[in-house]
């Protein structure tokens, strides 16, 4: 199965630094794509179309996928491991706090049945926008990734789990210190398949979604933005 994961960050003509909680990026920052722009992304590389939309949500911040896509395997409704393009200005795999270490360190010695309460992980606030999709790979979420950036994306791979290194690598695979220490804490992390589209314009889907959704990240898009969420909810049947 396939999911499409966008950010509304990335229909940017650059990158906005972190505004503080509860502000907004100014607008002189970054400019949004105009609505024409939006819908051809969508619908010519996403593949998506307002005759047939897909299942999906609109969330605040992005680790809200984490939560959909969980609520989703636990109904029976998506199937694990599944496929997930993810279209951002961010890898979200952990760069900057908390960074990937607690995944690594913490979240990766436990067996794959204890690894899913992410309650816990947001109270010690472990868990957020920033380092979500690392953890969707460490719950085994995810059988392969293409991440489509913004032309103007800023280098943020976390090399620990970079296969082979570099900010592209061919595949993403997880480990602890502790796994490589104590056999019995080794619990074989899958090697995933990454694909790193630098400029959005080479990307096409290549099947269809069986779900979508977009997270609007207030902190990091200015509010003349907000107007893309609401075209995106015209390819989606909200769940």
């Amino acid at each position: 199965m396939r999911v499409l994961d966008l950010d509304m960050d990335f229909f940017l003509s650059d990158v906005c630094a972190l505004a503080a909680p509860g502000k907004r990026p100014s607008v002189s920052e970054a400019q949004p794509w105009d609505e024409a722009a939006v819908r051809a992304f969508l619908e010519e590389n996403c593949g998506l179309s307002r005759q047939n939309p897909v299942p999906g949500r609109v969330f605040t911040t992005h680790d809200g996928a984490l939560d959909l896509w969980k609520e989703w395997v636990e109904a029976g409704k998506l199937r694990a491991p599944f496929h997930v393009t993810h279209v951002d200005a961010h890898s979200d795999l952990g760069a900057g706090k908390p960074g990937p270490a607690y995944v690594l360190e913490t979240v990766l010695a436990l067996p794959l049945e204890k690894r899913f309460d992410l309650a816990r992980y947001r109270r010690e606030e472990k868990l957020d926008e920033a380092n979500y999709l690392l953890f969707a790979l460490a719950l085994r979420y995810v059988a392969s990734l293409e991440n489509v950036r913004s032309p103007r994306s800023r280098p943020d791979m976390p090399q620990a789990i970079a296969v082979g290194g570099g900010q592209s690598p061919r595949a993403l695979r997880l480990s602890s210190t502790l796994s490589r220490l104590l056999p019995q804490y080794d619990f074989h992390e899958p090697e995933i398949p990454y694909e790193v589209y630098g400029d959005w314009r080479t990307f096409r889907a290549d099947a269809p979604y069986a779900l979508a959704s977009m997270a609007i990240s207030p902190r990091y898009a200015p509010q003349e933005a907000d107007f893309i969420a609401a075209v995106f909810r015209e390819y989606i049947v909200e769940v």
